[in-house]
């Protein structure tokens, strides 16, 4: 491999834990979210030539989301932390030198099982440490990492992606589906993405299955901290255009009922797209095909406006191998949880999946990798949140603006807790509201991520961990 004087290796690692708490509950298949902690890093690296740089990344630890499992919030929740603060040493001791995402994806794939292991031998139960748990703890290191890296370049991250920087071609990394005529020798990230990025993104609002639509259905009193608490509200004041739906997944009828009723109320209102979201709890691609086939006939315009059918089926596609071509010859359907590596892609692709949502909080490295193989692939890609605040909203809403999705990017952190982001939002006004059905880009310049972190007056708690080589 050759060397070049670009790159890097860490030297030192700072962790954080930033507690934010919901102004809403948000439910997630059988559980309920009401508060999370956002696992920030900052990340030191040196060059061949010892020069330094730091820079940042940042992750809600969504215990929920990341880790569906009968053990108990408060024993995932410490695991996960556990879990960010053996990574810190562990990242500084790996020694690894390359670009970002070599050294991201070597980390990915040498060090990341182990420390499962050693924070699932803690657990009370014989339950391990689920790998999409362990991605979203590794994410803001990773994510740093990249930002560091760009910095030390005085480039933006995503001008660090090709030839120029990189040691190795995709090929390196990642192998073609078997029917497929893909060859990615000569191939880098920069020939899957789009340069330069989109400047503002259409953006899609959820409905979260406890979600009120109008003032009539509510049963409590909304909140009183001047942010709209209906859809209908939501819809008017942002110019949305886009709604993800969240469904139960195995409630028939509560799902029907729940995409006509969102459907019918914001048609009127200017909403042209809808995706309906059933977080893996369908076992059987029958219930989505029924599903589909009833909204066509009796809500046809309900029907038509559905860009997409995202994960309805369980996260493990290897325990539960569905064939589900026949659901995606009827809409594109997106990979989200079980989309965890680009050769969980390529299972899904053979099971049928036609598309992937991607998100930064499995590794900044490991969406790059998934979205070359996907568009290599023609498959549909898009980009979902976590529900990300903060510095996570960044790194987030960038991958989008380059990786020409189906339709914008996902944005909800401003539903769940809006003023979680006020310091940042003070820099990135475009950011952390939507006008017009958009979030806006403009403000992200400089290099790295373009945080502009120096001017965000975020006050950080003392860090959890801190660690120098």
């Amino acid at each position: 491999m050759h060397q070049k004087p670009s790159d890097v290796r860490v030297i030192g690692v700072e962790l954080y834990f930033l507690p934010v708490e919901t102004r809403t509950p948000l439910k997630f298949g059988a559980e309920t979210l009401t508060s999370v902690t956002c696992a920030r890093v900052r990340m030191i690296v040196a060059d061949r030539a010892g020069r330094t740089m730091d820079g940042w990344g940042e992750t809600p630890l969504s215990v929920q989301w990341a880790w569906p499992s009968s053990l108990s919030y408060s024993v995932r929740h410490e695991a996960m932390q556990e879990l960010c603060r053996q990574a810190a040493q562990t990242w500084v001791d790996f020694g690894e030198v390359g670009h970002a995402l070599e050294v991201g994806e070597a980390f990915g794939r040498t060090q990341l099982a182990a420390l499962r292991d050693r924070v699932s031998e803690q657990l009370p139960t014989s339950e391990h440490l689920p790998l999409l748990a362990a991605l979203v703890c590794s994410s803001p290191f990773d994510i740093a990492l990249h930002d560091a890296y760009a910095r030390l370049l005085d480039l933006p991250v995503y001008e660090t992606y090709g030839p120029t920087h990189l040691n190795r071609d995709l090929s390196h990394y990642l192998e073609s589906a078997a029917d497929a005529n893909v060859d990615f020798h000569g191939k880098y990230p920069a020939d899957f993405l789009t340069l330069p990025p989109k400047q503002s993104l259409p953006v899609w609002h959820l409905v979260g299955g406890l979600d009120p639509l109008t003032a009539g259905e509510a049963t409590g009193e909304p909140p009183r901290d001047g942010h709209p608490y209906y859809l209908d509200d939501w819809i008017k004041r942002d110019g949305l255009t886009c709604l993800k739906i969240k469904l139960r997944g195995n409630d028939f009828e509560w799902d029907y009922n729940r995409g006509i009723n969102v459907g019918r109320l914001a048609a009127p209102l200017g909403v042209t797209h809808l995706t309906t979201d059933f977080n893996c709890t369908v076992e059987d691609p029958a219930y989505v095909n029924r599903m589909l086939r009833r909204w066509q006939t009796e809500a046809p315009a309900v029907y038509d406006s559905i860009l997409y059918v995202e994960q309805p089926f369980p996260y493990d596609m290897e325990a539960h191998p569905i064939d589900v071509h026949s659901v995606a010859a009827q809409k594109p359907l997106l990979m989200d949880e079980s989309a965890d590596s680009w050769s969980h892609v390529r299972l899904g692709r053979s099971l049928g999946w036609n598309g992937v949502a991607l998100k930064t909080c499995k590794t900044q490295t490991g969406a790059l990798l998934s979205l070359c193989w996907a568009k290599a692939h023609g498959m549909h890609v898009m980009v979902q949140d976590l529900t990300n605040p903060m510095l996570a909203q960044i790194p987030h809403v960038l991958l989008a603006a380059h990786a020409d999705t189906m339709r914008g990017v996902e944005s909800n952190a401003m539903q769940f807790y809006p003023d979680a982001s006020a310091a940042e939002a003070a820099i990135h006004p475009g950011l952390y509201q939507r006008r017009d059905g958009l979030l806006d880009l403009s403000s992200l310049r400089g290099t790295g991520f373009g945080y502009r972190i120096e001017e965000i007056a975020r006050k950080l708690p003392a860090a959890a961990v801190s660690v120098r080589r």
